[in-house]
């Protein structure tokens, strides 16, 4: 849910004076009604959004290879560094299909190696016509198909070395380190989740916006402009660091009517974690803001309505879209114009067509009742 608050220094404390309105007398005087216009001043309103916290790096580290665990070289919660070894799984087999695969290697290379010297004494026959060209070809074919063999040993010891190397847990960034749920002694298989880590250096905040303030937004950025913004935690203080929006989703989620913005903020004391929660709070500047009292206003069916009075006292009804609404003031984004005189208190004791008194009230008035 999005909370609006208007950041006006000249606005302190709003107190409507209760309504007063003269009785007509033996002549049928027009009752009096205080008028007044609305106020046009630069401004700049705070909107609030519920916002997800999220590590700019957290992934789940997880087995490779099935085996034991033999060792937990790292306590939750600590800090890491990238390359450092966090878990070791039994790895007996794995070294010693390591070696199996190298002996498969030198086999097949001392094979080949052979038949390469076989080749070349073939060939030296076949120059002097002692042999047939077809027996060359028999060799040179027997040496191609050792050269396949040898490659493919060289592959499964390429294999047999990466599955000795994956029983060793590394981290694959500077980072903190989450839960362990498998200890020491456990049997693990792949895929099996040993930790998270965390890398809370920067953190992103993910918030979902209306396509009114997207479009509020959008409108109001200028090309490559950096936007800040604040982020309050869930105990209601300000985050010490100021974050920058970074992007946006493509689309819009049509199901909500929002789309997402990202912001990321420095954390160098790590006080904000991965999977925590609080409020970005975005300023929008606005220029020549409407300002009229929210008692002005009342609701007529889907519409949002004042009573304007013209110049012959008359009380006529005018439609106007609001752009921010507030407790005790609203900001209208259409349907008022600062020469206009709006009622703002009794709107409830008067209909259109009714010839009032207009009792006129500055305001800087209305601001100090």
């Amino acid at each position: 849910m999005k909370n609006t608050i208007l950041a006006i220094s000249v606005l302190a404390v709003f107190s409507f004076a209760s309504c007063t309105s003269g009785k007509s007398d033996e002549n049928n005087a027009p009752v009096k009604f205080k008028v007044i216009n609305p106020h046009v001043i630069d401004t700049v309103y705070i909107n609030e959004y519920v916002a997800g916290i999220n590590a700019v790096q957290n992934v789940e580290i997880r087995a490779r290879v099935n085996g034991f665990i033999d060792g937990v070289n790292v306590d939750e919660g600590q800090t890491v560094r990238k390359g450092q070894i966090l878990f070791t799984i039994s790895n007996k087999q794995f070294q010693q299909d390591v070696l199996r695969a190298e002996a498969a290697t030198k086999s097949a290379f001392a094979e080949l190696r052979a038949t390469e010297i076989e080749l070349e004494g073939a060939r030296k026959l076949l120059e002097k016509d002692f042999i047939s060209e077809s027996e060359y070809d028999l060799t040179l074919a027997r040496m191609e198909m050792l050269k396949a063999k040898w490659e493919e040993a060289k592959s499964d010891e390429s294999l047999a070395r990466l599955n000795l190397s994956y029983a060793q847990v590394i981290a694959p960034f500077d980072g903190i380190i989450n839960r362990i749920p498998n200890k020491t002694g456990s049997l693990v298989e792949e895929g099996t989740l040993l930790t998270t880590i965390s890398n809370n250096n920067e953190m992103f905040a993910y918030f979902n916006v209306s396509e009114r303030d997207y479009l509020d937004y959008a409108l109001s950025v200028r090309e490559g402009e950096s936007i800040e913004v604040a982020l309050v935690l869930a105990n209601g203080t300000v985050f010490n660091q100021t974050g920058i929006i970074e992007t946006t989703e493509s689309e819009f989620n049509i199901n909500t009517g929002t789309i997402a913005f990202r912001a990321r903020f420095p954390n160098p004391e790590r006080i904000l974690k991965h999977g925590s929660s609080g409020k970005i709070q975005l300023k929008t500047f606005l220029k020549e803001a409407l300002l009229i009292p929210q008692k002005s206003t009342f609701d007529r069916q889907e519409y949002m309505c004042v009573y304007v009075v013209d110049d012959d006292s008359i009380v006529q009804v005018r439609k106007i879209v609001p752009q921010v609404r507030l407790p005790q003031i609203l900001i209208v984004g259409q349907g008022l114009s600062q020469q206009d005189r709006i009622i703002y208190e009794g709107v409830q004791l008067v209909k259109e067509g009714d010839k009032i008194s207009p009792d006129a009230v500055s305001f800087n008035q209305f601001l100090n009742e």
